[in-house]
């Protein structure tokens, strides 16, 4: 039987520990007194010895799961960043430049046009065939400014006029690699400049490479002229006047034109793969088939009809209305989306990315980088007034540190002479 001590120790260590504070003295650890430290009351008595704390007894809290953000209501603020880009692209603006490049006839200035609704070849006046026979190819650009619900986007298009129309067209291609060569020229010294925040691309981004649908394919000169530009510049193969095929005729000749493309291992663009996971479903099926529809049968027109009360951009023939916006009847409205609403930024970042560091990689691996920087200053009509204000003023800097230096020397030489 438990003794009566026993039930009340029992009882007293069931009784939870008080809540009001309680002074403890401390012993150090050498101390000889082996007595077990006890509480003081708080009424009077001796004043302790060593150092006092204060003693609050920790309540007891339920460990719970830590609810997430969203549940807390918790918003820090980084998922605005795409808006902030946005606005900024906006206020800033866009650029594209766009390279034509085919036979005469074939209606490149007339696809330009109704592409984005524009006018650049309103006043264009075509040359009689006796002018062409030894006419030269020439590179022409036009570039205008469009803006669409406070989007502003400066259009750069580039003609190749005379290509294919000579006798003999060899080399012909020469002058448009010259010209590509040059605008990555630019740039890179442009981006080696200075003043950088206000370099205007004129780059080339996308290659509309038109074919006869005519011919059997491709021909000798096509293929030369796509072998020298694959490595310079997106194209984008298109298959002309697509209304003078039929439906069959047209399905042939993009499956003979792939063929001979990938027998001369031409390289073209190619469309980036879609993201499951992060793209959307529409987006998904509109890359798909802007990759089953390569090259491109396209009909252009700049001229509005209305037909059974709808106003449509196209063609009459005897035979019927042809509406370039109609999928059924070419693949206008897709080539627009690729090179407007889907693509334009894809396009841009290959050329910055591939072309342009190629570009870059091998004009530095083949000079001297203190010559370019002399071939850069050399070339002060190309810079802006403040570019040469501060070349001069580097310079004058430096003229008077060599009048300092010279000043310290003599003063230094009469210095050791009176000594």
């Amino acid at each position: 039987m438990p003794s009566s001590e026993e039930k009340n120790v029992k009882k007293m260590s069931k009784v939870p520990p008080p809540t009001a504070e309680k002074k403890v003295r401390l012993r150090h650890a050498d101390s000889e007194d082996s007595e077990p430290t006890k509480p003081r009351s708080n009424s009077g008595g001796n004043r302790l010895s060593g150092a006092s704390f204060s003693y609050t007894p920790t309540p007891k809290v339920d460990v719970e799961k830590p609810a997430s953000k969203e549940d807390a209501g918790i918003y820090v603020g980084f998922a605005n960043l795409p808006n902030q880009v946005h606005r900024k692209s906006v206020k800033r603006g866009f650029e594209f430049t766009l390279m034509v490049v085919g036979e005469s006839g074939l209606g490149k200035s007339t696809l330009v046009d109704s592409l984005f609704l524009t006018s650049l070849y309103a006043e264009r006046t075509i040359s009689p065939a006796i002018e062409r026979i030894k006419k030269t190819v020439k590179v022409s650009t036009a570039s205008v400014d469009i803006e669409e619900k406070g989007v502003k986007l400066k259009l750069t298009v580039v003609d190749t006029p005379g290509f294919g129309d000579s006798v003999n067209n060899s080399d012909s291609w020469l002058p448009i690699v010259a010209y590509i060569d040059e605008q990555y020229e630019a740039y890179l010294k442009d981006e080696s400049g200075l003043n950088r925040r206000n370099i205007t691309d004129y780059r080339v981004h996308c290659c509309l490479y038109f074919i006869n649908p005519v011919g059997h394919g491709l021909k000798p000169i096509d293929i030369a002229m796509m072998k020298a530009l694959h490595t310079k510049v997106n194209i984008v193969p298109v298959i002309a006047k697509a209304d003078t095929l039929t439906k069959k005729e047209v399905q042939l000749l993009k499956d003979r034109i792939l063929r001979e493309i990938k027998a001369n291992s031409i390289q073209i663009y190619q469309f980036p793969e879609a993201d499951e996971e992060e793209d959307d479903e529409e987006f998904i099926a509109v890359n798909k088939e802007l990759k089953g529809s390569v090259p491109f049968a396209v009909v252009g027109s700049n001229t509005v009809y209305e037909v059974n009360g709808k106003k449509i951009r196209g063609r009459i023939y005897p035979w019927g209305v042809v509406d370039i916006e109609n999928a059924a009847h070419c693949d206008f409205t897709l080539l627009r989306n690729m090179l407007i609403r889907t693509h334009m930024q894809d396009l841009k970042d290959v050329t910055q990315d591939q072309h342009y560091e190629n570009f870059r990689a091998k004009r530095l691996a083949t000079s001297d980088p203190i010559q370019l920087r002399e071939e850069d200053r050399k070339s002060s009509s190309s810079m802006d007034n403040r570019d040469a204000l501060l070349i001069e003023k580097e310079a004058e800097l430096k003229r008077m540190q060599e009048m300092i230096a010279k000043m310290q020397a003599s003063m230094l030489e009469q210095q050791q002479t009176a000594q």
